[in-house]
């Protein structure tokens, strides 16, 4: 059975913080809130509790982990060197959705890295989060709480649908504040490569330590979580629309409604009325994507649809993240 607490994320219970950590050090699986998405965590240290968050998602086991600290002292553990790069980014962007790349301690953390020698590392910028990691006293391996391929969690709700009977404790603090995954970067390479775009962009990071590059082969992204096998979609076959394109948009929608039922995201007041048909209506920015997009989809697959049309936005700055996710969600490389 699941026990879910529902918790204030400015100022989280200590007798709750203090269960979840107990059962952390004892080998168990707590989901939790980050400022990206919820989490679902094991002791980074602990092989065979790290293994049971592969079994609770499903999640392929090459796919590694990031993991994550709650001070420098944490990461020491963990990595072999912290490049001077590294430095200055965490010094600008730690607490925060950064996750790097390092040169991992060949006796620390294997089954989260996947056997890889680099390891997947940030610190959250969550209270709850952190207070768990640091009462816990251990590095805590945490992908997203979800079945591996669907949506992930920006509420508690979604890690219930997911995993309830398959985790120990949920920590619900609430919708999380970005509601994308972090920017995963690796510095095991120079120039430094983003192997996942996040909300702090690929300028934002060059801006720190120079010239930084997008991914280019299939080898690099090995590295990254949550990049090689199909990730965030929901049931639903999804289809992406042009930006403002009200005629195609129509078109795709009216199109399907015979095939069954339609879900539509969108920024764009389309003037279809349909039993079949039902509309989200989100800003046009990065942050209304990115903060519902997720729970739009799972709204979506909860009402029926058969497919879900998205209108796209533009990919600028965090942009570039939010439709990484919303191609990746229609099965598009």
């Amino acid at each position: 059975m699941t026990v879910s607490l529902r918790l204030d994320p400015e100022q989280p219970s200590r007798e709750a913080i203090e269960w979840a950590a107990g059962i952390i050090q004892q080998g168990g699986l707590v989901a939790f809130p980050t400022e990206t998405v919820y989490g679902v965590g094991a002791d980074a240290l602990n092989a065979a509790a790290v293994n049971r968050i592969f079994d609770a998602k499903g999640r392929p086991s090459d796919n590694p982990l990031i993991v994550h600290v709650a001070s420098r002292k944490m990461l020491d553990r963990l990595v072999a060197r912290v490049p001077e790069k590294a430095e200055r980014l965490m010094e600008r962007f730690w607490p925060g959705p950064l996750t790097l790349v390092l040169e991992r301690k060949a006796d620390a953390a294997s089954a989260a890295a996947a056997g890889l020698p680099t390891l997947a590392v940030r610190m959250p910028q969550n209270k709850i989060a952190l207070e768990l990691i640091r009462t816990a006293n251990t590095p805590i391996a945490a992908p997203s709480a979800n079945i591996s391929g669907r949506p992930s969690p920006t509420r508690a709700e979604h890690v219930v649908s997911d995993l309830s009977g398959r985790i120990d404790l949920i920590l619900d603090g609430g919708e999380t504040r970005i509601g994308v995954e972090s920017t995963v970067l690796d510095l095991t390479t120079d120039p430094a490569v983003v192997l996942r775009p996040g909300w702090i962009t690929q300028e934002e990071l060059a801006g720190v330590v120079g010239a930084v590059e997008a991914f280019a082969t299939i080898r690099e992204l090995m590295r990254s979580p949550g990049t090689r096998h199909r990730h965030y979609s929901p049931r639903a076959r999804v289809v992406i629309t042009e930006t403002g394109n009200v005629a195609h948009i129509k078109e795709t929608c009216l199109g399907s409604l015979g095939a069954g039922a339609v879900g539509l995201i969108c920024h764009t007041p389309i003037d279809i009325v349909h039993h079949q048909l039902r509309s989200v209506v989100l800003d046009n920015n990065a942050e209304s994507y990115a903060r519902s997009i997720y729970d739009a989809m799972r709204e979506l697959d909860s009402w029926g649809a058969q497919l879900i049309v998205i209108e796209a936005i533009a990919e600028e700055g965090a942009g570039t993240a939010v439709m990484d996710r919303i191609r990746r969600a229609a099965g598009e490389e």
